[in-house]
């Protein structure tokens, strides 16, 4: 049975939301993982990430990894011959753990889905991985832009004639991975607290990024969506669903879909009597010219204010650095500032138990103690644990 906050007698972090006394195990990883974990920490659960001696991952200074906010981190090293035993000694007090692990990696490390539940037959054991557990590329490296790649995803954005448009790692890493990671856990979470047995989530990018395009594969069947890139009404190929230019080489991003809005949009663009018919495709590429033209006649800013008030689904594309200054994030506290870093605020909002950024980035190790009285493991604290030679590491 995990062991919660009130009956170890320690606190269980500082965190706020409808998960506190929630407890997580995060096997330190890097991107999708990380975020899931995030994500988890926002809704007020007690986060324990196990990082390793030495450290790893991505080129970034801890300092500044938003994607550990809100966690503890102690510093276990899992190749030591008493890392294993720590690592279920968090398991034991857990609701939750996640890995990231290639297949197998786990298991032969010594805190596999197997061996944890033996400790915490409750545990929700989650797992991220690209490829998923099985299948011919399970055992294969890979990032984001492949998963999305073989799934179609990609191939749909982008210009017709140009190369497909590299969606940051959006909608496979986190999209298609944290989001149903997170989204599996808690669902199981619930199962395990009905039942009393926990079971293993099985996240993997390639199956959330296709899950994502279901409504697209239902129009493909329908003939209403076009297998084919920048030919479609959301993928760009509509003239009334896009971006384009401003004079000071800005843009704006038009979502013009449905005819009031469009009537909106045209006549505030100044384009009504000139505008082609909006349901004749074959007149789409005259549409757009004449849109770019009436765009390309004012900045970015004068445009903004042009539409600001109305219901002509028109809106600036404004940078990462801009965003946090847009008046209605702004007013929503979308965005917000913690430890000297400007952040995405918790999101969703809760009205009852609303989340909050509590603590910056974890730093490696730093709460090594803490945690090992919080949660009343003893062996955490050990110098053993940390003072691993180098050359088991």
């Amino acid at each position: 049975m995990a062991v919660t906050g009130n009956e170890t007698g320690g606190a269980t972090g500082a965190g706020t939301g409808p998960l506190v006394g929630v407890r997580v195990v995060e096997l330190a990883g890097i991107g999708p993982g990380p975020f899931a974990a995030m994500l988890l920490a926002d809704l007020g659960a007690d986060v324990v990430r196990v990082d390793r001696p030495g450290g790893g991952g991505l080129a970034i200074n801890p300092a500044y990894d938003v994607t550990n906010r809100n966690k503890r981190s102690v510093l276990v090293d899992l190749k030591a011959p008493d890392g294993p035993a720590t690592v279920l000694d968090l398991v034991e007090r857990a609701d939750v753990l996640i890995e990231g692990f290639r297949p197998g990696v786990a298991e032969r490390l010594g805190v596999g889905p197997d061996a944890c539940r033996a400790r915490n037959p409750r545990l929700v054991y989650g797992r991220m991985t690209g490829w998923g557990q099985d299948g011919p590329l399970a055992q294969r490296a890979g990032h984001d832009i492949g998963y999305i790649a073989i799934t179609g995803a990609l191939g749909m954005i982008g210009n017709p004639d140009e190369p497909p448009a590299v969606p940051a790692n959006l909608v496979g890493d986190y999209a298609g991975g944290s989001l149903y990671l997170v989204i599996g856990v808690l669902a199981a979470l619930q199962h395990a607290r009905a039942t009393g047995t926990g079971q293993t989530v099985d996240a993997a990018i390639v199956d959330g990024t296709a899950h994502l395009t279901a409504m697209i594969h239902g129009m493909v069947a329908a003939g209403g969506w076009q297998d084919r890139r920048g030919a479609n009404l959301l993928d760009g190929g509509c003239p009334f669903y896009g971006t384009y230019a401003t004079s000071d080489g800005q843009y704006m991003a038009v979502g013009a879909l449905e005819q009031q809005f469009y009537d909106e949009f045209t006549a505030l663009l100044g384009i009504k009597d000139a505008a082609p018919a909006r349901k004749d495709p074959a007149r789409w590429g005259e549409l757009r010219e004449t849109v770019a033209a009436a765009f390309r006649t004012r900045t970015r800013a004068e445009w903004t204010a042009v539409f600001e008030d109305s219901d002509a689904c028109v809106a600036p594309v404004l940078s990462l650095r801009e965003a946090p200054h847009h008046p209605h994030l702004a007013a929503r506290g979308t965005f917000t500032d913690f430890g000297g870093i400007t952040q995405p605020a918790p999101a969703p909002r809760f009205s009852a138990t609303p989340g909050a950024v509590h603590s910056g980035p974890a730093q490696p190790g730093a709460h090594t103690a803490e945690v090992a009285r919080d949660w009343a493991v003893p062996a955490l604290d050990a110098p053993d644990a940390l003072d691993t030679p180098a050359e088991n590491r």
